[in-house]
């Protein structure tokens, strides 16, 4: 099966924004609550090539973008 259990996916998702944004402010003096750090959001800039590549593969799968690299995200 392509995906996991969507809830699974989430948590993943949310676990690796939370590490990504607290590895990016440990520097900072100021303290985070764990709610505070995740948004579910993420941001990345990607070259266009790899841009299209990736989406020419979710069409392939049949599954849209962002479920596509949630899938690649927790797949490791």
């Amino acid at each position: 099966m392509l995906f996991k259990n969507i809830k699974e996916v989430e948590a993943d998702k949310d676990d690796l924004a939370a590490i990504a944004r607290i590895e990016s402010r440990k520097d900072d003096t100021q303290t985070y609550t764990y709610d505070e750090v995740i948004s579910g959001k993420i941001l990345v800039r990607v070259p266009k090539s790899l841009h299209k590549e990736l989406k020419v593969k979710a069409q392939a799968e049949g599954v849209s973008l962002n479920q596509f690299i949630l899938y690649k995200l927790s797949a490791g």
